[in-house]
């Protein structure tokens, strides 16, 4: 009776606890969305500062770069930095750098200004993205797949509805109009605050250093070498999924407006249905790769899409909404799994990893979006997309990533 008594408080204690990393976890995710949405402000405006500005595909591309890169350099720096004196203020921090870069934007009226307005956006991302994604590695209680996944729904969630927002807000009453925005940065900045209290209460789920040398050993008993290649491998298949998603994010509004002649508008609309889908199919990845291995995951979400985006280029507007679908889904399941496989491989550097992960990533929409910009303007928009069809056929890389599951036997 007794030891009945005293295991109730304690079973009680463990639900409490296991409520308090899921609301982490929600939290995050809802961070991310807020960021993400705002981020997203950035590409949905390109029709109208490119016409207000008189700019062409090529600036337009400069602008992507300018952000993506401001992001994807300091990312590693941020997260190497924090895995050895982790930050709790660090979140509020890059959020504020988003809020300035908001109102700038909002006031900037030259092209040099709206290089800088992004260029702040993308500091805070630098700061957010590898903090956010090892608070959720250190929350994940072991579901590491599943807590990545929850947490990056959230991003593609937001950046779905940036241009949704864009085409209800700014098209219509103009680009001041990005300023109602600042307010969605205060709100994350309000709930990044209280994350800071369990960040700082919790930093010792991050193991220390000897210990973490012993698990690299005893987990999948891999070669320095072989950890380096299938680094390697992971790295060019973000180049496949990037490169791609560059020109759906920054230039399929400008394809559907230049083929099938729909207004700002609608091209939003069906850009905010293919960034859905994405938000929709992110989470499947995770928990997917936490039971059959994330290598069949990653096998799956980038060779995957290649049926589909060799045919977008040849579609009606109808089929191609449904096909922006398809890649969307299946696509968007790539990176969590990727980035948890990478964590995996060299455990210990959770920070490091996704800073240099999302880092690339946001590097490599940069450069792509400014290489397809200045290939837009030497060619076509149409003849962008028959070149990007070809990007997924990468993933036949994938079968040379050992299988972690095996190897940890």
């Amino acid at each position: 009776m007794t030891t009945t008594m005293q295991e109730e408080p304690k079973a009680a204690a463990q639900q409490a606890a296991q409520q308090t990393v899921l609301s982490i976890l929600l939290a995050l995710s809802f961070t991310h969305l807020l960021n993400d949405t705002l981020q997203s402000l950035i590409p949905a405006i390109y029709p109208l500062v490119k016409d207000s500005l008189k700019l062409n595909f090529t600036q337009v591309g400069l602008i992507t770069l300018t952000f993506q890169m401001s992001a994807s350099l300091l990312q590693p720096l941020v997260g190497l930095f924090t895995d050895r004196r982790p930050q709790p203020y660090s979140l509020a921090i890059g959020m504020g750098f988003t809020l300035i870069g908001l109102v700038s934007l909002s006031l900037a009226h030259s092209f040099p200004m709206v290089l800088v307005s992004v260029g702040l956006v993308g500091i805070g991302s630098a700061v957010f993205h590898p903090e956010a994604s090892r608070l959720a590695y250190m929350a994940s209680g072991g579901k590491h797949g599943m807590a990545q996944s929850l947490f990056q729904v959230g991003g593609n969630a937001g950046s779905s509805l940036g241009p949704l927002l864009a085409a209800a807000v700014i098209v219509p009453f103009g680009q001041f109009h990005i300023i109602w925005f600042s307010l969605a940065a205060l709100l994350a900045i309000v709930v990044m605050l209280r994350i800071k209290k369990w960040y700082s209460a919790n930093t010792h789920r991050i193991k220390p250093k000897k210990a973490v040398q012993q698990l690299e050993l005893d987990q999948h008993k891999l070669s320095r070498g072989k950890v380096i290649f299938s680094l390697s491998i992971l790295l060019m298949l973000i180049f496949s999924k990037y490169f791609y998603m560059a020109s759906m994010t920054s230039y399929y509004t400008f394809y559907l407006m230049e083929r099938f002649g729909v207004s700002v508008q609608s091209a939003q609309v069906y850009l905010f249905v293919f960034l859905f889908a994405v938000a929709a199919g992110t989470f499947i990845g995770g928990p997917v790769g936490d039971r059959i291995g994330r290598k069949y995951v990653i096998w799956i979400s980038i060779l995957g899409v290649a049926p589909f985006s060799l045919l977008l280029p040849h579609a009606t507007l109808f089929w191609t909404a449904i096909l922006s679908v398809f890649i969307g889904v299946i696509l968007s399941s790539a990176f969590s799994a990727i980035l948890v496989y990478a964590q995996e491989l060299v455990p210990g550097k959770v920070g490091m990893i996704a800073g240099l992960f999302f880092g690339l990533a946001f590097g490599m929409a940069g450069v792509g979006s400014a290489l397809l910009g200045k290939l837009a303007d030497q060619t076509s928009i149409f003849y962008v997309y028959q070149v990007c069809a070809y990007l997924p056929l990468i993933g036949l890389l994938t079968g040379f990533l050992p299988n972690l599951e095996k190897a940890k036997k």
